[in-house]
């Protein structure tokens, strides 16, 4: 039976899983995406939210209480000055897991966790291009003739010099016979 057993193990004795769970979560501090499994992703992400939520407060209680759980002095630093301050005003949900292809080898399933406000995929600071509306009816014909009226006076206007030319050209040639 299961009783009381709330997060999943990992197949992992504990110290193994808190150690691996620590250098996880300095790796997605780090660099704002990691791929892994998707059970060690979804165990993370249960593991990671609540250190960043605890890095919001900056006081050294807080900071003494995050380096407990990350073993990083750099890492920690990062999570304080950087991410808090993107993470300010966000409620929570710090982090999304987005589920991929399974690995090849033994075809487990594989996850890309990342924080949310470091993606620049799905940001705000992203330009989306602004696709022009396609219909079937084709273009309308009041936009289309003036674009044509001046591209047929152009052309004219080359072609013209040209048959003037070509006239006199043979009226000099007659008065020549």
């Amino acid at each position: 039976m299961r009783h009381g057993k709330k997060h999943n193990h990992l197949g992992r004795t504990t110290s193994h899983r808190k150690a691996m769970l620590a250098n996880m979560a300095s790796s997605l501090i780090l660099h704002k995406r990691i791929t892994t499994t998707l059970a060690k992703a979804k165990a993370l992400r249960v593991y990671v939210e609540p250190i960043i939520t605890k890095s919001k407060n900056d006081t050294t209680h807080s900071r003494r209480t995050v380096f407990a759980y990350l073993q990083d002095k750099e890492v920690v630093t990062i999570l304080f000055r950087e991410i808090a301050e993107k993470v300010a005003n966000r409620p929570g949900g710090y982090t999304r897991i987005i589920k991929l292809n399974n690995r090849m080898g033994d075809n487990a399933e594989m996850a890309l966790i990342e924080l949310v406000d470091y993606n620049t995929v799905y940001g705000k600071d992203v330009e989306v291009k602004e696709e022009k509306k396609t219909t079937r009816r084709g273009k309308s014909k009041t936009a289309a003739a003036p674009k044509a009226t001046e591209a047929k006076v152009e052309a004219t206007e080359e072609v013209a010099p040209a048959v003037e030319e070509a006239p006199a050209a043979e009226a000099t040639e007659e008065e020549a016979k």
